[in-house]
């Protein structure tokens, strides 16, 4: 017989009897659900499953930090999903982990080391996860995760008494961390922001590259899970400014910073980056690289693979072997892309639009299997719409749509196609599905500040009004300096208006208005005070929103209220209605 020593992870489904009894087929399609989430972290974290049966797993690792990890990321993943269910139809995961001798049987494993893990599963809690004392040997100084001593345990079948810890995965609440105000605490990971790469080209014109090539460097570092990286939005805080990388450290609180410079002159690109420990302002590395511009993203790929192995080499051991996101060979499209891509994040005009949706048009036309580019496109016709300016929006929201879903079946592992699916869900008012696809985005990308705000909004139009403020508060602490902390704000001000917190509602609307006067802003905080019957500061109010009505205002209402409940609908429009705000027709006829 061969053996050797693994990490093994067994888990099932507390109560699952009780839940298929109750609904069969609610239960087996979220077992489905949870089942294929599962396997992918086990993957991502380079593990595999090797036996399966109803509600069961087993997997086995290399790594025991790695299987740690997984265990973490899969009971965080679930738990984010197991909120958007009703309360007795949620399905909860034990999950109990060993290291040990097993017996190898084909693609099986065997033996002791496997039984031991099987009986921590059944220690733990719903939701929980348990440890052997041997496992826990290998992880001491590695991980952060709290762990929870509960003593030496008898298990069934297993001739003496096993060491067992409970591993406390719940993290930190983005609210104590200060993502509503006050000094941002560190994160229980490693954390890090990438500064705008400075274009140091003769040509301004190349300041698009410069910003495209920080953007994609955000984005494959955000895709390693055990970082905390700050979104691009709150990263392009500092682009053009000189300011202490120690003041920048504090402001967005990150222990890491990466910068560094692009110069493009003909077919040759040479870029500079360096990692900074923010506290010391220490350089922990820095790499210059002189290639072609056809290497582009191989250059990205080292620079990215480098940062990582600077920080922490373990991450390697498994997340670098995830799918790397599909780009394209056709350096024209990507340009493209990356002007269009610049032109939406610029959202200060309708021109500026207009020119971001000819440029992303303009990539697919060179490569049709761009996949980012159609994501891309998605959005910048949702944000035209969204803004009120667009002249048909029913026009762009069904190209919007039909763009998002090509994107996907693209690329089905790029976070930014399922949160631009997301978004083709409000517009087609389907508030159920738009929850699924911010899931998606958030399981492959829990960086991503934009995700967990889809999330908090789909979460406030299915009615789950309390649990919708939990991503929103991710978001901001993900982002905490984004151009888009208004509409998180105003996310924020509806769910508490829709909880009867009407004050707290005012409270978050008005901190949303003082970053951006948005139509939508406003309406939140009239229909708060109509519900408080304020009603001269509300009169106050209603001139201003009536001279900022959207272009096209009954679809870009239908657009904004995707709620599935009408009672809920109702609740919004009586707050306006107290208010004293016109009906649609009314508003149009003042336009």
């Amino acid at each position: 017989m061969e053996r050797k020593l693994a990490v093994i992870l067994a888990g099932d489904v507390a109560g699952y009897s009780r839940l298929v009894a109750a609904n069969e087929e609610d239960a087996l399609a979220t077992l489905s659900v949870y089942s294929t989430t599962i396997g992918d972290l086990v993957c991502e974290h380079g593990g595999r499953i090797f036996g399966s049966s109803g509600d069961s797993v087993v997997a086995e690792f290399h790594s025991a930090v790695q299987g740690v990890r997984a265990a973490v990321a899969i009971q965080r993943a679930l738990n984010r999903r197991n909120a958007d269910l009703p309360v007795d139809r949620r399905m909860e995961f034990r999950l109990g982990l060993n290291l040990g001798d097993v017996v190898v049987s084909g693609d099986n494993l065997l033996g002791d080391g496997v039984n031991v893990a099987a009986r921590l599963q059944e220690v733990a809690l719903p939701s929980g996860i348990c440890i052997s004392g041997a496992l826990r040997e290998q992880i001491e100084g590695k991980l952060d995760f709290p762990l929870v001593p509960m003593g030496d345990r008898t298990l069934k079948n297993i001739p003496r008494p096993v060491p067992v810890h409970k591993v406390d995965w719940t993290g930190e609440d983005p609210v104590e961390g200060g993502a509503l105000g006050g000094p941002l605490r560190l994160p229980d990971k490693p954390s890090i922001a990438v500064l705008p790469f400075v274009n140091m080209s003769d040509d301004p014109e190349q300041e698009f590259f410069a910003d495209g090539l920080t953007e994609d460097i955000i984005t494959a570092l955000s895709l390693y899970r055990w970082f905390f990286v700050i979104a691009q939005n709150s990263s392009f805080a500092y682009k053009g400014r000189a300011v202490d990388v120690k003041q920048i450290g504090r402001d967005l609180g990150v222990r890491y910073l990466v910068e560094g410079s692009v110069r493009r002159s003909g077919t040759r690109v040479r870029v500079t980056g360096q990692l900074i420990e923010a506290e010391s302002g220490v350089h922990l590395w820095a790499q210059r690289y002189d290639r072609e511009i056809a290497d582009i993203f191989v250059i990205q790929d080292e620079l990215t693979q480098n940062v990582v192995g600077a920080i922490e080499p373990e991450i390697l051991i498994g997340e670098s072997r995830r799918a790397l996101l599909r780009t394209t060979d056709n350096l024209d499209a990507y340009e493209s892309h990356m002007r269009g891509t610049w032109l939406h994040n610029a959202q200060d005009t309708a021109e500026h639009f207009i020119e971001s949706i000819a440029w992303h048009r303009r990539a697919i036309e060179l490569d049709p299997e761009f996949a980012r580019a159609h994501m891309m496109l998605a959005r910048s016709l949702y944000a035209r719409c969204f803004h009120g300016f667009s002249d048909d929006v029913d026009r762009d929201s069904t190209e919007l749509r039909a763009e998002a879903e090509r994107a996907v079946a693209l690329d089905p592992r790029d976070p930014y196609s399922h949160y631009a699916m997301c978004l083709g869900h409000f517009v087609a008012h389907n508030a159920q599905a738009a929850v699924e696809e911010a899931q998606q985005a958030i399981d492959l990308n829990p960086n991503f500040a934009l995700a967990h705000m889809g999330l908090g909004w789909a979460r406030i139009f299915t009615g789950h009004f309390p649990a919708a403020c939990d991503p929103l508060h991710m978001a901001l602490r993900l982002s905490p300096h984004d151009p888009l902390a208004y509409l998180i704000l105003d996310r924020l001000a509806l769910s508490n208006y829709h909880l009867g917190n009407y004050e707290e509602a005012i409270h978050y609307s008005e901190r949303g208005l003082s970053l951006r006067r948005a139509y939508f802003n406003r309406v939140v905080l009239l229909a708060s005070l109509g519900q408080l019957q304020r009603h001269e500061e509300a009169q106050r109010l209603i001139p201003e929103i009536l001279a900022n009505v959207p272009a096209d205002l009954e679809h870009y209402w239908r657009m904004l209220t995707p709620y599935v409940m009408r009672d809920h609908y109702d609740h919004f429009v009586d707050g306006l209605r107290k208010a004293g705000l016109p009906s649609l027709n009314s508003q149009r006829e003042h336009c």
